[in-house]
């Protein structure tokens, strides 16, 4: 990705005139706040003496948390605004002071004095030049000694990002970095929901979802200057961003499991049916074939899934618009879906009556399990396969009755 020279200077832009008050300004820089009274009158100052050197007209917005420490106080003496949030959480209160931000660029960063507000000309330039998500990278631009623990900077970044970047071909390398500039409409059209620190992984996975234009800047990350330990707490906040890609990504979640699944079911179960297979000393059974079976059903069922959670996601607009989803809505409809499954119901209990023959031949007596289990196993998979496929269609109609 490019980035841009940190000496950079923006021009300087008139005042907007006329049209909606609440974006009057050029840019917003957005800080959450709690109880970071150690740190956040340095933020405060570097913020608005650089936007005062680069003669844009802007704010500073510090969005509270339910500080108790004189946050508030101090914020409003330095002549940023106070935009109190009763709802705990890091996503939260930078929710709250975007929607509060009256400019047209916002810049947000933590108020712990760990990113650089000098930086903010270089966020500006990029989003002039049209971009609508600008991230740092402080992997690219330095993370100073003491700035993060080894285990964030070497596994949890890392691998997260990386996540990211698989499940959603986002460009980003450094989800998480906490200093990012965007323009206000974009994001807001984005309809972000997370409340918690998982707000930092929704912005770049939602802005790469409904194609927003993003890049990536170096940015420097300090050790903070508080006296006592961050809100970020590792394995808790780390399973709620990675819970969070999973959730996001239905191919990854229960498509891609749910295939190799019921490929390895399938492969096994033919490969047993005729009968007993060796590998070496080992021998391969009934036994193996019932797990054969079980893994069809469990991979075919979490491949519905996906359909089911994409679907949703799509409806309740946290997912864009899957063109190759209306594909296949023209093709499988609920009516294709009943046949598909009333013939595997059929199949099913029709392999059951052929057991059934097979039982009756022999009076009624006892059976020989191998034989009988290679009749009735495949019977069981077709009928339950055929029952979920009617209970499946009937629920994608419901979920796919807006497309209509």
């Amino acid at each position: 990705m490019k980035t841009v020279d940190s000496e950079k200077e923006v021009p300087h832009r008139a005042p907007s005139t006329g049209g909606d008050e609440r974006n009057t300004l050029d840019l917003s820089v957005v800080m959450p706040c709690l109880n970071e009274s150690l740190t956040l009158g340095t933020c405060i100052r570097k913020a608005r003496a650089t936007i005062e050197r680069l003669g844009i007209h802007g704010e500073v917005i510090v969005a509270d948390n339910g500080s108790t420490d004189g946050s508030q106080a101090l914020a409003e003496e330095l002549g940023a605004r106070v935009v109190p949030i009763e709802v705990r959480g890091y996503g939260s209160a930078l929710r709250g002071g975007i929607a509060a931000a009256r400019g047209r660029y916002v810049i947000m960063a933590d108020s712990d004095d760990s990113y650089d507000f000098t930086q903010l000309g270089d966020f500006v330039a990029k989003l002039d030049e049209g971009y609508d998500l600008v991230m740092g990278n402080r992997f690219q631009g330095g993370i100073r000694p003491g700035a993060m623990s080894p285990l964030h900077r070497f596994l949890g970044n890392p691998v997260l990002s990386w996540l990211g970047r698989l499940f959603f071909k986002s460009p980003v390398r450094d989800f998480h970095c906490g200093m990012r500039g965007f323009r206000k409409d974009a994001i807001e059209n984005l309809e972000l929901r997370a409340l918690g620190m998982e707000f930092a992984s929704e912005m770049i996975v939602k802005a790469t979802l409904f194609h927003l234009s993003v890049t990536e800047i170096p940015t420097v990350l300090s050790p903070d200057g508080r006296d006592r330990p961050p809100h970020l707490r590792t394995w808790r906040d780390g399973w709620r961003h990675l819970r969070f890609l999973l959730l996001y990504s239905p191919r990854w979640l229960f498509l891609y499991p749910g295939i190799l699944l019921f490929i390895l079911g399938v492969a096994t179960s033919l490969w047993l049916l005729p009968g007993p297979q060796k590998i070496g000393r080992v021998t391969f059974d009934i036994h193996t074939l019932l797990f054969g079976s079980m893994m069809i059903l469990i991979g075919f069922q979490s491949i519905n899934f996906a359909a089911f959670s994409k679907a949703f996601a799509i409806t309740e607009g946290l997912l864009p618009n899957d063109p190759r989803l209306d594909r296949l809505f023209k093709y499988i409809t609920l009516e294709v879906g009943l046949a598909i499954g009333a013939l595997l119901v059929v199949g099913g209990m029709g392999t059951w009556i052929f057991g059934l023959e097979y039982w009756h031949s022999r009076n009624f007596g006892a059976l020989d399990p191998e034989r009988t289990l290679r009749i009735v196993i495949p019977g069981l998979v077709s009928l339950t396969m055929g029952v979920q496929i009617i209970l499946s269609s009937f629920l994608m109609s419901v979920l796919g009755m807006h497309r209509q």
